[in-house]
């Protein structure tokens, strides 16, 4: 079999798919797609294997059509498109990645002055942390903007198209928002690239022209809050200029060693980076070497610190149609039968984690936010890429995480809320990461496991990632695919064969599991989209 370049894993068509997935494949044209949602409210099972809890008609995301599939997940292209907007995200694109770290916030803070400082123009929830920050960072805006506040939200990377790391009320800004959103702030980042290159640094950076961008469309729109999610660390993020009243910290582990420390101490002080005296400070669960960092900082700026497990946490939580009923206690009290459409033990501590954030930010002392404002906007809660179920029969389900703890995080999600007899994974993984514990995280869930590439110019070539992931499942239980669209089509086959390593049965009960990348989630998000709209 021929293999593909890094940058392009599903380009051409396939020799031979032979199904009606591989078929619905080659079209590789259109928006995202999302699952079907079973709707009949009796606990059981429903055909894409989640377990079934009971919740009241009355009690259901009012963004869920029973029976219906929706249709699509994320926004495909923007109502108001731009000609210019190609040639815009080539141009910042060409700049270094984001993940390319010059530790200073000098550049930063200089265009941000020459714009007129518009991150000092509204309130600002500022969101670190190794795992979840992006789930809670979505989460929090959502209860702000409940409340009939303007919000802004900025999160990264992003899975289909670079607009939806800047969104406004909740809505991604359009094409032609984002050429103008650079439009405004391009002679600055013209003038400090100048200043910069005199001085023998770099010009700055894909993800600091972005967030510039951010900021100036925030105070451009305006916003009431801004609830920004830092790229990578804390203390030299380029996100770091905000002056924030809540500083949040999601649980802390090991990940980006490179560019944040080779301990828990080291990555953990990066992200103590966002804690600064006038915020009030929310952490979640944490490791004990996490959390003594991260308090003697909250000490030295002398702030308020809230803790999950002793000021607020998740009290109880039982399975439900689309997600879980959470009942949720804080500083404030405790918020009962809250429903949250999203899997796992992980995102009801990520919405325990919101709730104590918004609360901070928006009740009196002691006090607590509406039960019914809270209850609709967890209720209208998604995270995209997160335990998403993107297909039914067989189920396809997408998942962002690439570090040993997302790993455990999502198999015991997918222990607890589906009942596949029949799994098989889709796994691709970036080399700078710890391969070997995402893959022994995954493989108790896993009845067989293919390998293949993302998009991304690091994802680890697929024979060496073969290579490792045999010393994990063994070699009867590995399949190694260059291509992305194949390795989905092989891995549909493998979930759907009555007798294949593993064991177990298909058909109804079979599925697929999409992870190792947030690349790969966002590749596979697209590639499914674009075949179910030409079907």
């Amino acid at each position: 079999m021929s293999g593909q370049g890094p940058l392009d894993p599903f380009a051409g068509e396939p020799d031979d798919l032979g199904d009606d997935l591989g078929d619905d494949l080659r079209d590789l044209t259109g928006p995202l797609s999302e699952g079907e949602e079973d709707d009949s409210g009796e606990e059981g099972f429903g055909t894409d294997g989640m377990r079934r809890g009971r919740v009241p008609q009355d009690r259901r995301p009012p963004s869920r059509v029973p029976g219906a599939a929706v249709a699509a997940a994320a926004p495909g292209p923007a109502v108001e498109d731009d000609p210019r907007f190609e040639e815009v995200v080539a141009q910042v694109l060409a700049r270094n990645p984001e993940h390319r770290i010059h530790p200073t916030l000098d550049r930063v803070r200089e265009a941000c002055a020459l714009l007129g400082d518009p991150q000092l123009a509204y309130r600002v929830v500022h969101v670190a942390g190794t795992n979840g920050k992006t789930s809670t960072t979505r989460m929090v805006e959502r209860l702000v903007r409940e409340h009939d506040l303007r919000t802004g939200l900025f999160t990264s990377p992003h899975l289909s198209e670079i607009t939806e790391r800047i969104a406004i009320d909740g809505d991604p800004i359009t094409r032609a928002a984002f050429v103008r959103a650079h439009d405004d702030v391009e002679p600055v980042v013209a003038i400090v690239d100048e200043r910069a290159a005199e001085r023998g640094e770099p010009r700055l950076s894909f993800f600091e022209v972005l967030t510039l961008m951010a900021f100036a469309a925030f105070a451009d729109a305006p916003v009431d809050v801004a609830v920004v999610e830092t790229g990578l660390g804390g203390t030299w993020d380029t996100t770091n200029v905000v002056r924030s009243d809540v500083a949040v910290i999601t649980p802390v582990s090991m990940d980006h060693e490179a560019w944040l420390g080779s301990t828990i101490e080291e990555i953990a002080a990066q992200k103590a980076g966002i804690v600064k005296h006038g915020a009030t400070v929310v952490l979640g669960r944490q490791e004990e070497e996490a959390a003594a960092v991260l308090l003697a900082k909250a000490a030295a700026e002398r702030v308020t610190v809230v803790r999950e497990g002793l000021d607020f946490g998740v009290e109880q939580r039982t399975l439900a149609v689309g997600g879980q009923l959470v009942s949720l206690r804080t500083r404030g009290g405790l918020y009962t039968d809250v429903l949250l459409p999203l899997h796992g033990a992980h995102q009801a501590d990520n919405a325990a984690t919101a709730l104590a954030a918004a609360e901070a930010l928006l009740a009196l002392p002691g006090g607590t936010l509406p039960p019914g404002l809270v209850e609709a906007a967890f209720a209208d809660v998604t995270s995209p890429g997160r335990l998403e179920v993107l297909r039914t029969s067989p189920t396809i389900i997408a998942d962002s995480a690439h570090n040993p703890a997302g790993a455990q995080a999502l198999a015991a999600a997918i222990a607890e809320a589906f009942t596949l007899s029949r799994l098989v994974g889709v796994v691709a993984v970036a080399g700078d990461k710890d391969v070997d514990g995402v893959l022994a995280a995954l493989e108790p869930v896993l009845a067989e496991v293919v390998v293949t590439r993302s998009s991304s110019p690091r994802s680890l070539e697929p024979a060496e990632l073969g290579e490792i992931a045999e010393g994990v499942f063994g070699e009867d239980r590995v399949h190694v695919v260059e291509r992305l669209d194949e390795a989905l089509t092989t891995a549909v086959d493998l979930a759907e064969s009555d007798f294949g390593t593993g064991g177990g049965l298909g058909g109804s009960g079979a599925g697929v599991l999409v992870a190792g990348s947030v690349v790969l989630a966002g590749d596979v998000r697209t590639l499914l989209a674009r075949a179910g709209r030409r079907g």
